[in-house]
This record gives structure tokens, sequence and C-alpha cells, in this order.
């Protein structure tokens, strides 16, 4: 087909539109299920180029966080369900911090959110001691919606103000922070695993 056919162009726009739509939102909401923080940062930048809008940006993000954490919980409810694990439910060493999580359930979801390593085990232990779940997901939701957003809007301005300074160099330093986060959050999972 020639360059200035009319048809190859309405075909162009529309797998376009439908990528934008429908598969780059799909793909972040996978990319926060691998990497929440790492895929939040690269999206920003690329909300900040007009790759995406910031409203289908942010909606995929907090949709495959929150996603991700109603998953963790109940990946720990059903590690209950397991006769060898669930002996340790109403195990009297745990107790104490069943007790707490239960006195301090919305404090605890959300300081993990901002705390790299504590997420997971505080998030599946939730569901293990059969946390209330709704007050789970309305903490997860109010904790993402904090910190997502922020994460976003940091990216977002770094896109926008090394744009014209950095250029194509913005990508390799992007992924060097997002690298360096998801370093710091292993290394940091690492340590209190061995303490």
């Amino acid at each position: 087909m020639a360059w200035y056919n009319p048809t190859l162009w309405v075909h162009l726009i529309l797998a376009d539109t439908l990528s934008r739509v429908y598969v780059f939102p799909f793909a972040i909401i996978l990319g926060t299920l691998i990497l929440e923080d790492p895929t939040t940062i690269l999206v920003g930048i690329f909300a900040s180029q007009g790759t995406v809008s910031i409203g289908i940006a942010l909606i995929a993000l907090y949709a495959g966080i929150v996603l991700g954490d109603s998953g963790l919980y109940w990946l720990g409810a059903l590690g209950r369900t397991h006769p060898r694990i669930a002996r340790f439910v109403h195990h009297e060493r745990l107790r104490p911090m069943r007790e707490r999580l239960q006195r301090n359930l919305r404090k605890a979801v959300i300081t993990t959110r901002f705390v790299p390593g504590l997420r997971l085990p505080t998030y599946l232990a939730c569901g293990f001691f059969r946390m209330p779940f709704k007050e789970f997901f309305e903490s997860a939701v109010f904790a993402t919606l904090i910190w997502t957003t922020g994460l976003f809007g940091l990216s977002y301005l770094f896109g926008i103000a090394t744009e014209s300074w950095l250029g194509v160099w913005r990508w390799p330093i992007a992924i060097g922070i997002a690298v360096a986060i998801l370093l710091t959050e292993r290394y940091r999972m690492r340590r209190s695993n061995l303490s």
C-alpha cells in the first residue's frame, strides 16, 4: 500500500488508539504485579512524554497495585488451609504478633506501604490470621493512593524536567533509579531474614 492510502492511516491510528486504551493499561497492571515501584517510575516518565494519559496511567497503577495487595492477603488465607501451616495459626508464639496486628491493622497496612521489605510478610500475615478483609482493603487502597500518586508525580516531573537537558539519557537514569530501589528492597528483606 502507498503511504498516502487513507485506509492504511485509519488502520494505523486505530491500532495506536487501541494499544493506548487497552494494551498499555494491561501492561501497566501486569508490570505492577511483578515490580510495583519501578513500573510506577517508568509509567510516570511515559506519561510525561504523552505516551499514556495521566488518568489512564494512574488508574492502571492503582488497579494493579491493589490487585497485587489483595492477592497477597488471599495467598496468606490460602496458606492457612494447608494442614502443616494451619497448626501455626493459634500457636502460642505467634499470639502476640496476631494480637498486635488485630489492634493496629490499619496502621500496619498503611505503614508497610512506605517501608521497603515489610509489605509481603505483613499482607500475607493479614490473610493468614484472617484479619477483616474490608479493613485491610480500605487501608491498602488509602496507602496506595498516597504512595503511588507521590511516586508517579515525582517521576512525571523528572520526565518533564529532564526531557530537554538529558534527552535519551533520562531513560538509563530512570531505569537505574528503579533498579536501585529494587536492590535496596531486596537487600533490606535479606537483612531482615538473617536477623
